[in-house]
């Protein structure tokens, strides 16, 4: 056992003190306070599982309050993120940066405690949460980012024994385990055996509207043995709070499991202390008010008539935890000094990973295409990815058990499965993860594995299942990860599987989310250049790709693909005596073969047609007003939009006088040629469009 190790086992067995006891007391009573000055908030999950958070940042966390972004440091997800003063308490009496100024400010605008934990915000927040579900999801990914990471940079060492052997601690509700998302992931972490990974769930029978009797009873211990997960029920304190030897006891127990993940059952009393209101929903999501916020703190030793108290002997005693962290972090410099001397070429891997830099060379010679050639943008998509691969260590992930389908098949990598799969190369240090058909769970697990600051995680799925995924690609734009999702399958145009598999509305769903990038190539050479682009900005970012083939563009008559890294560029163009196109025609992905069918239909009829390939909108809006403007000039009114799927979002670059060509209600089952044959998206009507634009402009 290393010395961390070991300095952690130690303190997790220290007795239980009367500063332990204050020091929740203050926690409590800081929560309290805190909903009640901002009249909104939850108070009774932070008032209860203060003791828990108590032990895991004073006993349990590896972690070092003056280094929040320390590389060796366990992992805290509050998934229950409506408790956030359970994590804001901790992160004031730890010393992360937190005052008491800034929990009377719970809730208010420019704090820096929110009313749901965000990361990038507030010191020693790891993840934002709030959406249920979704941090014990995100979690499942960090413990198996953390896995990759680890047999990446230190395979060889024995378990316990590598710096990268970290721990991901993460406290759920109820509301969180009703969720079915949580559901897809614990059974993911199960399969993957994440020993690493331990769940808290606070038992405490009450959600909003009452005792969970109304709409849960499963028996969710027994569900979490059947997921392959180590199941520990601890019981009540006989006063009905926290019972402190068993969860310490817990702890231990799941400390020293090697084999599985660990779930805690932890029953609780929701508002403990409040004398009417604990165990009751009252205490759920309002402030307790006056006078019960006065009987709970005579209840908890605490002055009643003292609001935001901290008593410098408390605090004094809860910012040992920073000389602790300096410690640990000490100890394990000793360990990771170490493996750098042991791991020279991969110590430079690290450098590299932890820079957030990419390797010399790493765009270069990528797959090319030739000019003519019929190719689906997956499959051109999948050639791009396995060069990645190859170059970049850091790209891991998987697909939502559609690998051949959605093109992300890669060539000489290990499945990632645990020690004694059935499956064979398989490793746990595999860097291919089947997620199974758990889309939203993937792209929550691909948040986590982004969460190691070490990773781009990938998933892949059909774009119509973008719906399943959508609450977790938002939070991946929220929080900013640098997650690339491969939806495949992306219009009528896969066909003869109809209606439900067709997506129509789902290009512009995902392009209203704030600051998601979707990318739709129209060919092989664009899905190369925006696979490279993708990899520069390391934003969250959808990569749209066709089931059916589309020639690759002939470059030395086509403009270069290298305006793609500006979301729109001039694909071809002629000029009227104005030095202008009399029309502009815009399209995304396989559509940029059909505006240009129709520019060539227009051509013929002596009209100067330019054809705008847009395979990034997002892209594009951020580009300056002169470039925008010199590729849709504002004189030129005469407009045609050419996208297989609904035409709402595109009005704003079509303007008065535009058309759009789309499809604004669901599809049909028959061959591809034949719905956009019947659904007129075809070059015919690309020119009847154009016609149609120039004579309402020209009659303004």
């Amino acid at each position: 056992m290393s010395a961390v190790s070991q300095r952690l086992d130690a303190e997790l067995h220290a007795p239980w003190t009367d500063l332990d006891e204050r020091s929740v007391a203050v926690a409590r009573g800081l929560s309290m306070d805190a909903v009640q000055k901002a009249n909104s908030g939850h108070p009774g999950t932070p008032m209860a599982l203060a003791p828990v958070a108590h032990v895991l940042f004073q006993r349990v966390l590896r972690h070092d309050p003056s280094d929040p972004h320390w590389l060796g440091r366990d992992r805290f997800i509050l998934s229950a993120g409506h408790a956030s003063l359970l994590l804001y308490s901790q992160l004031f009496l730890t010393g992360y940066g937190l005052e008491v100024s800034d929990i009377e400010q719970f809730r208010q605008w420019g704090s820096l405690t929110p009313g749901h934990p965000e990361v990038h915000h507030t010191a020693g927040v790891e993840m934002t949460t709030g959406p249920l579900g979704q941090g014990i999801s995100t979690a499942v990914g960090l413990a198996l980012g953390q896995r990759y990471v680890r047999g990446l940079l230190d395979p060889a060492a024995a378990p316990g024994e590598s710096p990268f052997d970290t721990d991901v601690w993460v406290i759920a509700s109820d509301g969180d385990l009703m969720e079915g998302v949580s559901g897809e992931a614990s059974s993911l972490a199960g399969t993957q055996h994440l020993d690493r990974l331990t769940v808290i769930w606070d038992d405490n029978h009450i959600s909003i509207d009452g005792n969970t009797a109304l709409s849960f009873t499963e028996d969710v211990a027994a569900r979490y043995r059947a997921y392959g997960w180590h199941v520990i029920d601890v019981e009540l304190g006989g006063n009905g709070d926290i019972n402190i030897p068993g969860l310490l006891a817990a702890i231990a127990a799941a400390r020293a499991e090697t084999e599985r993940p660990t779930f805690i059952a932890l029953h609780t009393t929701i508002g403990w202390s409040a004398p009417t209101k604990a165990g009751t929903a009252a205490a759920h999501g309002a402030p307790l008010g006056v006078e019960e916020i006065k009987g709970s703190k005579v209840a908890l030793g605490l002055d009643p008539d003292v609001s935001f108290a901290a008593p410098d002997d408390v605090v004094d005693y809860t910012r040992r935890a920073g000389a602790r962290g300096a410690e640990l972090h000490a100890a394990w410099n000793v360990e990771y000094d170490a493996w750098r001397e042991r791991e020279p070429e991969r110590a430079v891997l690290l450098d590299r990973l932890v820079a957030g830099e990419l390797p010399d060379g790493w765009d270069r010679d990528l797959p090319t295409f030739e000019p003519g050639s019929s190719l689906a943008t997956r499959k051109s998509s999948e050639a791009l990815l396995n060069a990645l691969v190859e170059r970049l260590p850091e790209l891991w992930g998987g697909s939502a058990d559609l690998a051949e389908s959605n093109g992300v098949v890669l060539k000489n990598t290990a499945p990632s499965l645990p020690v004694g799969s059935v499956i064979p190369g398989a490793t746990p240090w595999g860097r291919y993860v089947h997620f199974g058909i758990r889309e939203m769970a993937m792209t929550a697990a691909n948040n986590g594995g982004a969460l190691t600051g070490l990773l781009k995680p990938f998933g892949a799925t059909f774009l119509v299942f973008s719906d399943y995924a959508r609450p977790a690609l938002r939070l991946a734009s929220i929080m900013q990860t640098n997650i690339v999702t491969v939806f495949s399958h992306d219009s009528i145009g896969l066909g003869e599987d109809g209606p439900t598999h067709q997506p129509v509305e789902h290009l512009w769903a995902l392009r209203a989310i704030p600051g998601y990038n979707v990318v739709r190539p129209a060919e092989a050479s664009e899905v190369a250049a925006a696979w490279v682009e993708i990899i520069k900005r390391g934003t969250p970012t959808a990569l749209v790709t066709s089931r059916q083939a589309v020639p690759t563009f002939d470059r030395s008559i086509l403009r270069s693909a290298d305006g793609v890294r500006r979301g729109g560029y001039v694909l071809s163009d002629a000029l009227n005596a104005a030095g202008l196109p009399d029309v502009i025609v815009m399209a995304t992905g396989t559509e940029v073969q059909i505006a240009l069918d129709g520019a060539a239909i227009l051509k013929e009829q002596g009209v100067a047609v330019r054809v705008v390939s847009l395979p990034c909108i997002d892209w594009f809006d951020a580009e300056p007003d002169d470039y925008r403007n010199s590729v849709l000039p504002p004189a030129v009114r005469a407009r045609v939009s050419i996208e297989a799927g609904a035409t709402l979002g595109w009005w704003r670059y079509l303007g008065t006088y535009g058309r759009a060509i789309g499809l604004d209600h669901f599809g049909a089952s028959a061959p591809a040629p034949t719905l956009y044959e019947k659904f007129g998206i075809t070059a015919a009507a690309v020119a009847e469009a154009a016609r149609a634009s120039m004579a309402a402009a020209s009659q303004a």
